[in-house]
């Protein structure tokens, strides 16, 4: 691997080469927490969250970014970094992905089976579909490895940014209930218990779980391996804003439609994937026409087959970097083939897993993703206690920590995230 020299044209291939890790991360950020959540915040509060999601995407950027500042900085992942700290902090990095990560792979899942059983009219239980969207992502992951998961990531973000501006564009052109853009006509609903509860729950993966951030360092060490160039720390940054800042907008967008197609119009949620997935696209097309019908389903299930594909790669790969980090595989048996036989067998072992759960509770996948949301939401000031630690530690140089500016944004997102912590913990007891 080299590292790029100062000439304009060696920065530009750089660029070049470190751009993936970012729309890896935004794919896996605009699934459930978008087409889910930020779309039953518009549906049912109106414009009333807006300024929670913005302010809940701008406060936990600083802790997302820790991932490919860390790594392009240090050339290890930020799991090793927690590692550097303690066996304290590895474990406990460890303890919230294995308590979490099938919750998580089961969610995204049914929410993609739903949709893709109803956009290509397949006719199957909810567990086959999800078998069936599994078997894909592994296909795309086991075959053409990083270089296949790259590649389609792109094609999916860009046909997901063209029909989602779209379906915006067709939604303000259809003479929408005005008084959805309101930005306090649902502020009452709120506060209540279950508005409450919704709010954590959003907060969780708006616009996605802390666990991001390990999971783009590693990405960030592939994309450098497969290029053969060592991205510098400002292009791997500027690779983690683009995708944050698109993942930040499509939610924004998502929240939009709900609020302009769906508010106020009585309609609740089914708790069934399927069913749900029909009446997100149903209510769509009711509102702008039934020629937005293909626009809409394909804006649906490109945001949620990213999701799935980037989160059936990101846990293998962290299960095989907490084993080799932890000692768990000797120096002896760290060679390329079994790296790899350890990538496919924690492939193989977070989808039997997944579908388990999705066998026995995918009937109820609203409760499921509000539950693994919330644990989401409350492993947060972890997680970013941690990115803080390690990446104002001295083994990264002092050039590339971050300034005083973004440390005082960290600080203030910590914050934001334990005193909602607290708020849920004293409302769940009193």
């Amino acid at each position: 691997m080299k590292a790029s020299d100062d000439s304009p044209s060696a920065r530009l291939t750089s660029l070049r080469a470190a751009i993936g890790p970012g729309l890896l991360m935004a794919g896996a950020a605009i699934g459930v927490s978008h087409l889910v959540q930020s779309t039953r915040a518009g549906a049912e509060y109106g414009l009333s969250l807006l300024g929670l999601v913005v302010l809940a995407c701008v406060l936990k950027y600083p802790f997302i970014e820790a991932g490919p500042r860390y790594a392009a900085a240090t050339g290890e992942s930020l799991i090793r970094g927690y590692k550097r700290l303690g066996d304290w902090a590895l474990g406990t990095y460890a303890l919230i992905t294995l308590a979490t990560m099938l919750i998580i792979q089961a969610s995204v899942t049914v929410v993609t089976a739903g949709l893709a059983g109803l956009v290509f009219g397949i006719d199957a239980t909810l567990t086959q579909l999800s078998f069936g969207v599994l078997v894909a992502c592994i296909a795309v992951l086991a075959l053409g490895r990083f270089a296949a998961l790259d590649l389609v990531m792109k094609i999916i973000i860009g046909a997901l940014a063209v029909s989602s501006t779209a379906a915006v564009v067709l939604a303000l052109g259809a003479e929408p209930d005005w008084s959805a853009l309101n930005p306090v006509a649902g502020m009452d609903q709120i506060w209540t218990a279950v508005g409450f509860a919704f709010v954590l729950a959003l907060l969780g993966w708006m616009p996605i779980p802390l666990d991001v951030a390990a999971w783009h360092s590693l990405w960030t060490l592939e994309r450098a391996e497969q290029t053969g160039v060592k991205p510098s720390v400002q292009h791997a940054l500027f690779d983690c804003r683009f995708g944050y800042l698109g993942a930040t907008a499509t939610a924004v967008v998502f929240l939009l439609l709900g609020a302009l197609v769906m508010y106020g119009s009585g309609e609740s949620f089914s708790t069934q994937a399927a069913a749900f997935s029909g009446q997100l696209v149903d209510m769509y097309v009711v509102s702008l026409g039934e020629w937005s019908r293909s626009i809409i389903a394909i804006a649906a299930l490109t945001a949620m087959f990213s999701t799935t594909l980037a989160v059936t790669d990101a846990y293998p790969r962290v299960i095989r970097e907490l084993i080799e980090i932890s000692g768990a595989a000797s120096e002896d048996d760290r060679g390329l083939d079994l790296h790899r036989g350890r990538y496919v067998t924690a492939l193989l072992l977070v989808t039997i897993g997944a579908l388990i759960i999705i066998l026995y509770f995918g009937h109820r996948f609203t409760a499921l993703i509000d539950f693994a949301t919330t644990v989401s939401f409350l492993a947060a000031p972890v997680l970013a206690w941690l990115n803080i630690r390690v990446i104002t530690s001295a083994h990264v140089p002092p050039e590339h920590r971050p300034g005083p500016s973004l440390m005082r944004l960290s600080w203030a997102g910590f914050w934001f995230l334990v005193v909602f912590c607290l708020i849920w913990i004293g409302w769940r007891l009193f």
